[in-house]
C-alpha cells in the first residue's frame, strides 16, 4: 500500500497483520480518487470503517483540510494513528475508536464520506440510512461506497441521489451525492 498522489506521493503505509482488515487495493483507490479528484482539496472528509486509514490519508495528501477516521477495532485505530504519524498529518487528522453507526449519530458536516465496511456485513445500508437520517453530508457532498460487485444499494430520498456505479473486477464503487434542495 502506498500513497498515490499529492504531498505524500509514493510513501508506503503500514499494512495490517492477519485478515481482520481488508485494505482497498491501490488500483481501486486510484480509480476512486480519479473520480473525485476535484472534490477533495480544502474539504472535510470522513473515513468511516477506516481500517488502515489509507483513503483518508490519500485525501489528506491531495489537500483535504481535515479527515476524521473512525473504526471500532483497537488494531485498526493503532494502525491508522501510526500511518498518520508516519505521513506527518497529525494536525489535520482526528481518530476515533468508536462504533461507526454511533459516531454518525453525533452529526458532522462532511464534504466527502468514505464507506468501506466489511463486505459480508449489512453495515453499509445502516450507515447510509444514518447519514441521511442525521443529514451529516454537506450540500453537494459525496459519499463513496465500496462493496462487492453484486451488492445492491438503496435508492435514497431527495436531496440525496444515488449516482454512478463503477466496477473493478469483484469490487463495486457507488457514488451518492446531496444536491441543493432547490435543484432536487
Amino acid at each position: 500500500m502506498r500513497v498515490i498522489s499529492g504531498s505524500a506521493r509514493g510513501r508506503k503505509l503500514k499494512e495490517p497483520d492477519g485478515q481482520n482488515i481488508r485494505p482497498t487495493t491501490d488500483m481501486v483507490k486510484e480509480s476512486i480518487f480519479n473520480i473525485i479528484q476535484f472534490d477533495i482539496e480544502g474539504r472535510r472528509v470522513l473515513d468511516l470503517f477506516a481500517g488502515t486509514g489509507q483513503l483518508g490519508i490519500e485525501a489528506l495528501s491531495r489537500g483535504a483540510a481535515a479527515v476524521v477516521f473512525v473504526d471500532a477495532s483497537n488494531d485498526a485505530v493503532k494502525l491508522v494513528r501510526d500511518n498518520i504519524k508516519v505521513m506527518g498529518f497529525d494536525e489535520k487528522a482526528t481518530v476515533a475508536r468508536e462504533d461507526a453507526l454511533a459516531f454518525l449519530g453525533r452529526g458532522g458536516g462532511f464534504d466527502v464520506i468514505f464507506l468501506d465496511p466489511p463486505y459480508e456485513s449489512n453495515l453499509i445500508e445502516k450507515a447510509l440510512k444514518r447519514i441521511i437520517e442525521f443529514d451529516i453530508l454537506k450540500e453537494n457532498g459525496i459519499i463513496i461506497c465500496e462493496t462487492k460487485e453484486d451488492k445492491p444499494l438503496p435508492e435514497p430520498a431527495v436531496p440525496y441521489i444515488r449516482g454512478r456505479e463503477y466496477r473493478y473486477g469483484k469490487i463495486k464503487i457507488t457514488l451518492y451525492t446531496k444536491t441543493n434542495r432547490a435543484e432536487a
